[in-house]
């Protein structure tokens, strides 16, 4: 274990052998933090939280503080991070309230640019982008692979599909579907992303198939429960369809249009 001298650490934080804290760092009570970590200085992480394996925080980032929220009382919420993840200058990271499931949750392999911020209860797959200060309001729920550009944002309670990409400066404040590139003020569907779908080692056939979805729901002029049933027929045939004709099943707060 590689602690500088200055670095304060909680009597009950239980770190892994290996890893790194720079100097004027603070790490709270209730952390936990697996091997291969490295924490740089004036970092500070309050708990309870857990980072997983090989995650990289540089300085300045406020990992784990309490719930931006007027409700919150100080109740023992929590937050959740996986592997593998590389959290850069000035992100902040709050844990979760008694409003939803007590806990914040980040997968795995995801890039938080300088200034992002995660909201309490947030939930975010794995393989996710944040460019520079891009915000998720609380509550919100991000699928794998969804690239958010600098300055965007999600409002509370959305949820974001997988694969989908968010441009710049975009404003999210109902559902986007999975495979969907959304642009504006507020959000609006502009194309498939088929960009990242390649990258992603989708076929030409796949992407294809996305592509007669996006149709489907944003191009024939359907009501939302006849594209709904659409796709529904599509995807049996068609598995790569399936998530995207489920999301629009489960979604409560309506999807972008």
């Amino acid at each position: 274990m590689a602690i500088h001298p200055t670095a304060l650490i909680a009597s009950d934080a239980r770190i892994a052998a290996d890893v790194v804290v720079g100097a004027y760092t603070v790490i709270g009570p209730g952390v936990v933090i697996a091997a291969g970590c490295r924490i740089g200085p004036h970092v500070v992480i309050e708990g309870p939280t857990t980072l997983g394996c090989d995650n990289q925080v540089f300085q300045f980032a406020s990992i784990g503080a309490a719930p931006q929220d007027l409700k919150y009382k100080g109740e023992p919420t929590r937050l959740e991070i996986g592997d593998r993840n590389t959290f850069r200058e000035n992100c902040t990271i709050n844990r979760g309230t008694t409003k939803d499931q007590l806990v914040t949750r980040i997968g795995n392999d995801n890039l938080f640019m300088t200034g992002s911020h995660v909201g309490h209860d947030s939930v975010i797959g794995s393989h996710c982008v944040f460019a520079n200060y891009a915000t998720l309001g609380g509550h919100v729920v991000l699928g794998d692979w969804v690239h958010m550009g600098g300055f965007s944002g999600v409002h509370q309670f959305c949820k974001v599909g997988a694969h989908a990409f968010i441009a710049n400066n975009t404003a999210v404040t109902r559902d986007v579907p999975p495979y969907v590139l959304a642009v504006g003020r507020p959000a609006e569907p502009h194309s498939v992303n088929k960009e990242g779908l390649k990258r992603r080692g989708f076929t030409a056939e796949h992407i294809t198939h996305i592509k007669q979805a996006y149709r489907i729901l944003y191009r024939s002029r359907l009501k939302l429960h006849e594209a709904r049933e659409q796709l529904d027929a599509m995807a049996v045939d068609h598995p790569e369809v399936k998530p995207f004709a489920d999301f629009l099943r489960e979604s409560k707060r309506s999807i972008v249009r």
